[in-house]
């Protein structure tokens, strides 16, 4: 349960999250301190997960990203070497799910690459959207119907995430603040 959402905007990617922790099978909700949004110690990739903290807990601490070659585009790259790591790793510190030998993640994310948003999904499938803004979590159709009701509106990003994170809270018993944004790169 969360509301995760991002925004690409002129080379710089906005990612905001809500801070609600829910207990699956008895629903008792909690506000969780250790962020779902992060730039990581590289400062190459800005995230923010839905679903499993150990998983967010993971890409945050554990998750070794492989030098971008030159001859790949940046969606190649995230597609093969950034999701075999992330793939890895998880194997590695046993938060990877595997049913009829298909693998999946506890966790759905955004990563800001680059100046780029893209969405990985539980099945590891790397997504760009044709808009400039993406949502995920529990609150995620909420928090897309606010960022689309804003999109002309002049607001900057880091309100329009605020906005759709509040409108998300409103309607949506998963989803709690505070709120966090932040953005890649830092110094823009």
């Amino acid at each position: 349960m969360t509301c995760i959402v991002g925004v690409e905007e002129n080379g710089v990617v906005y990612i905001g999250g809500d801070s609600a922790g829910v207990e699956a099978w008895s629903l008792a909700i909690c506000g969780r301190a250790d962020e779902k949004v992060f730039v990581t110690e590289s400062g190459e990739f800005i995230m923010g997960f839905c679903g499993s903290f150990r998983i967010g807990q993971l890409l945050r601490y554990a998750l070794t990203t492989p030098e971008h070659s030159q001859r790949k585009s940046d969606m190649s790259y995230m597609v093969t070497d950034f999701i075999d790591a992330v793939r890895v790793m998880q194997k590695d510190k046993g938060s990877m799910k595997k049913e009829n030998e298909l693998e999946e993640s506890g966790a759905a994310f955004l990563v800001g690459y680059r100046g780029k948003l893209y969405v990985v999904e539980t099945d590891f499938q790397v997504g760009r959207p044709i808009e400039n803004y993406a949502a995920v979590g529990c609150g995620s159709q909420i928090a897309l119907g606010a960022m689309f009701a804003t999109r002309n509106s002049g607001l900057a990003a880091p309100n329009r995430i605020e906005l759709a994170l509040t409108a998300a809270a409103e309607y949506n018993a998963g989803v709690r603040g505070p709120f966090l944004v932040l953005k890649l790169p830092i110094n823009v």
